[in-house]
Order: C-alpha cells, then sequence, then structure tokens
C-alpha cells in the first residue's frame, strides 16, 4: 500500500529538541534517495528548522501538521511510509497519530517510556494495524532499545549455541553520562497523573505483563519488583557490590516482556528479566543503592503531591530543554545484560555507544530505526500491529545500529 507514496519518512515535532536532533541525523546519515520531510504544527518554524540542517535538507517538503487536528494527521499518514514522532508526552498527544497510521497502513515510531500510552495504544489500534499492515513501534530510543536489543542479542547467541531458552536475565548500567530530558520528565508527570487519580491505571503501571497481548499466557514467577537492590555476584561472580534498580527499568521490563510474547516466547517459557545498575563495588554500594532506590520513589512520591510537585517542576528540566552540543557530544552509556539458560549455560551482552543517550544516541536509535522500516525489506516483522524494537526490527536494527558506531554483542561466559 505504502510503495506508490511520494514520502519515504516524515519528521514530525522536527522543531522540538529531540526532533531537531533526529532529523539533522537523517539529513547528515540517509543514503541518497530516501525521501523526507519535516512536519509540524509552524510551517515558518519549520522553514528556519529546514535552512538549519545543511545542503541535504533543503529539498526536503514540509508538511503543517498538529495532533488536535486528525484531519492533518490523516492527510500526513497518506504521505509516507514512515512517520518518525517525537511530540509527547504520547499520552497527551500521541494517539491520534498512533491511529491516523494505523489506518492508513502507515509505518510509525516514537521514543514513549509511558506504559499507560503504550497500553492503550495496544487495546485501541492493534487489531486496526494488523489489518492494514501497519508497523506501529513505540520506545525506538533509550527507552528501550538497548534493553530490547540487548536481550535479543543474548537469544540470538544462545540460540545459535542451541543451548537452551532463557531464564533469568538482569541488565546492569555499568556506566552512563547524560542528563534527562524535559520531555521524559514531562512524560513522567502524566503518568503520575494518571494513576493519582484512577485505580485501574495504577494497576496497568505497577503490572509486570502490563504490555503483554496475553496474560494468561506468561509464566508465574512471583514477585518482580522494579525497585529493589541486588547483590552483583547473584547475577554474575564477577559483579561485586551492591546494584541500584535503574530509573527506566519499570517501563523496559515490560516492553522486553512484551517482545518475548510477540515472538512467540522466544526468549522461553520462564525468562525472568530486571534492570539494575552499578554504584561501585565499594562496602558503601549497599547504601548508595539504597540511597538510589529511595530517591527515584521519593521523586515519583514528590510528583504526586502538589506542595512538592511546585518546587519540582520549578526545578527540573522543561519539555523542549537539552544540553548544549558539546555536553550531547560527550555523553556515553554501557549496558551489560548476563543471563543463564535452562542448560545452565551464562551469557553475556553488551550494547554501548557514545553521545548523550537521551539526546545524541538517541536520535541515532530513532533515526536508524525509522530507516530500518523503509530498507529492511523481507528481513522485518512480516505483519502489522503495535510492536517492539526486538520484534519489527530485531536483525535489521541491529546491523544499522552497529554500522553507525553502537557495540551490540553477546558471547558464551566460561
Amino acid at each position: 500500500m505504502t510503495a506508490s507514496r511520494d514520502l519515504d519518512i516524515v519528521v514530525y515535532g522536527a522543531t522540538g529538541f529531540v526532533g531537531r536532533i533526529t532529523a539533522a541525523y537523517l539529513a547528515e546519515h540517509a543514503p541518497d534517495g530516501v525521501r523526507i520531510a519535516l512536519a509540524g504544527r509552524s510551517r515558518a518554524r519549520l522553514e528556519r528548522i529546514r535552512t538549519e540542517l545543511g545542503p541535504a535538507a533543503q529539498a526536503w517538503p514540509v508538511l503543517e501538521a498538529d495532533a488536535g487536528d486528525p484531519q492533518s494527521l490523516a492527510a500526513l499518514a497518506a504521505r509516507t511510509r514512515v512517520v518518525v514522532t517525537t511530540v509527547g508526552p504520547y499520552a497527551k498527544y500521541g494517539l491520534p497519530l498512533v491511529q491516523a497510521c494505523a489506518e492508513a497502513g502507515t509505518d510509525y515510531v516514537d521514543l514513549t517510556g509511558e506504559v499507560l500510552f503504550h497500553r492503550e495504544s495496544i487495546d485501541r489500534f492493534d487489531d486496526v494495524a494488523r489489518r492494514t499492515g501497519a508497523r506501529i513501534v513505540h520506545s525506538c530510543g533509550f527507552d528501550s532499545i538497548p534493553s530490547d536489543l540487548g536481550v535479543h542479542a543474548l537469544h540470538r547467541a544462545v540460540q545459535a549455541d542451541d543451548a537452551g531458552d532463557l531464564t533469568d536475565t538482569t541488565l546492569v548500567v555499568r556506566a552512563m553520562r547524560g542528563g534527562v530530558s524535559g520531555g521524559t520528565i514531562d512524560s513522567m508527570r502524566t503518568q503520575v497523573d494518571a494513576v493519582r487519580r484512577d485505580g485501574a491505571a495504577r494497576k496497568v503501571a505497577l503490572a509486570p505483563y502490563s504490555l503483554s497481548p496475553d496474560r494468561s499466557r506468561e509464566p508465574d514467577l512471583g514477585h518482580q519488583y522494579d525497585l529493589a537492590t541486588v547483590d552483583g555476584r547473584s547475577v554474575a561472580p564477577e559483579l561485586s557490590g551492591r546494584l541500584a534498580p535503574f530509573f527506566m527499568g519499570p517501563y523496559n521490563t515490560r516492553v522486553v516482556r512484551r517482545s518475548n510474547a510477540l515472538t512467540g516466547w522466544a526468549y522461553g517459557p520462564r525468562f525472568h528479566y530486571r534492570e539494575t545498575m552499578s554504584v561501585g563495588s565499594s562496602r558503601l554500594s549497599p547504601l548508595v543503592a539504597t540511597g538510589v532506590a529511595a530517591g527515584f520513589g521519593a521523586l515519583v512520591a514528590g510528583l504526586a503531591f502538589p506542595p512538592t510537585r511546585f518546587v519540582l517542576d520549578k526545578l527540573l528540566p522543561a519539555p523542549g530543554q537539552g544540553p548544549s552540543e558539546s555536553a550531547r557530544e560527550r555523553g556515553f552509556f554501557t549496558i551489560d545484560l548476563y543471563t543463564t539458560t535452562s542448560t545452565g549455560a551464562r551469557y553475556s551482552a553488551r550494547v554501548a555507544a557514545q553521545g548523550d543517550p537521551g539526546y545524541k544516541a538517541t536520535a541515532v536509535m530513532l533515526g536508524e530505526s525509522a530507516l530500518s522500516l523503509v530498507l529492511g525489506g523481507d528481513r522485518l516483522h512480516a505483519g502489522g500491529g503495535v510492536l517492539t524494537p526486538a520484534a519489527a526490527f530485531g536483525d535489521v536494527l541491529t546491523d544499522r545500529l552497529r554500522g553507525a558506531g553502537f557495540e551490540i554483542t553477546a558471547r558464551r561466559l566460561p
């Protein structure tokens, strides 16, 4: 259906901070012949952004579209094969665009880390997207590609060795430099507000399989605490100290579990997954890890309580704000994943990249996700639906990110 359209990729929200960085990445790295346009509410601002993107972008069309105008979104979706959107919080602004793409059979990628939005997208538009062939792929940035493709890399290595299924699997953020974006904070505010008002939303946000297509087919693995600290040696003998919970884990874990279900439980029927971060190996690591867990809980509680919310809103970055270019260049992340298989074999994987995780590295991940949909051909997921990065892209995006300078490796451990 989309082969005859006059555009391949539309960057929606191109005047926003991450939208501009993503557009700049595509201007520099998209292969010749990929037809790209910029979209947003203001033609004048889009044209100014286009002039800043260099010679490759000067012929790109600009399209006016607004989240509050469904007709403009339908017209946008009808013209292109893929829509890339950075317009959040997605719970506020995202569903009309998901609907437009699902109905038009247009592929879609975003940066959401909002479990309630993701769940509503599945409930309302998965069947539509399956019927039209639209691949609706959420969470194509630091939420949740390192997690999702890291586990995919583990699975591929175990599969190649015929070493059984994945069982206990833990992600460990070994090192990271970069700030949290104003958009991420705004998304957190939106979800905290929804959970505070609605008991049903709170149950969805807390359930470990809240994004799974069929909870009845998921294993009963007991409590899967998102904010628990973990003994490093229980994850791998080479790790020491206490591991803190990773603040993105409450969302990423649900995405990875959905990937397992969407691929027919390819990782295994007893796949158990959690996310942590290293806080060092000194004697103080248990105290630091506990402090990190308490601090994250305090932030969520503070956003839910009006007096502290007022203070935090003054201190936390606002939507549209971000670090300088030099700060974005200095950022990096290194993530290791460990698993034990059903045959007792141990494997590890690494996902690492230069660039601020929430900005420069995310622009690479989002841009390459869009290019995967345009250029991946029959190596991609064959049908439509609301998908995860691992289920939609698999080896296609892994290969493209490696070509863009990411390290994505997996190996058997002694």
